[in-house]
C-alpha cells in the first residue's frame, strides 16, 4: 500500500513521459495499491484545477481532470485518519499524507517533497520515495 503525494500526481498530469505518470497510470489500472483521505482528495482537486499548473499547453483537457479525479477515487483505498499531526512537518500540508500512510498502515509515501526527509517520518516506520525509486522496485 502506498501513499501519493499530490505533485507526483500534478506531474504525472502535466506530461505523459516520466515515472510520475507511470505511478499515476499504476494508480488508475490497480498495479499500485494506494490509499486516499478526503483531505487528500480535497488537495488533488485544489492543486490540479488551479489555472496554469498544468503547463501552458496541458495534454488534458479540464473535463478530463475531473475524470481521472473521479477513478482514482474509485481505485483508491478510502481511509479517514483519527489523528492530526500539526504541525509535523516543515510544510504542514504535508503532514496529511503522513496521517493517511499511517492509519492505511502504509509503508511509502511516494513524493518529490524534500520535506518527507524528515528522521520523525522513517522513525514512524514510513519511508518516502520518488516514482523513478517506486517504479524501479
Amino acid at each position: 500500500m502506498i501513499v501519493v503525494d499530490v505533485n507526483v500526481v500534478l506531474s504525472g498530469l502535466r506530461s505523459r513521459n516520466g515515472a510520475p505518470h507511470v505511478v499515476l497510470r499504476g494508480m488508475l489500472t490497480g498495479r499500485y495499491a494506494f490509499a486516499a483521505s478526503p483531505a487528500m482528495v480535497l488537495e488533488y482537486e485544489a492543486v490540479v484545477k488551479r489555472p496554469g499548473l498544468l503547463g501552458p499547453t496541458p495534454w488534458i483537457e479540464a473535463g478530463g481532470i475531473d475524470t481521472i479525479l473521479d477513478a482514482l477515487c474509485a481505485t483508491a483505498v478510502p481511509i479517514v485518519p483519527w489523528f492530526r499531526f500539526r504541525p509535523f512537518l516543515d510544510d504542514p500540508k504535508d503532514d496529511l499524507y503522513v496521517e493517511c500512510a499511517l492509519a492505511a498502515e502504509a509503508a511509502t509515501i511516494v513524493t518529490h517533497d524534500r520535506h518527507f526527509r524528515h528522521p520523525a517520518v522513517a522513525a514512524l516506520g514510513l519511508r518516502a520515495v520518488t516514482p523513478q525509486t517506486l517504479i524501479e522496485t
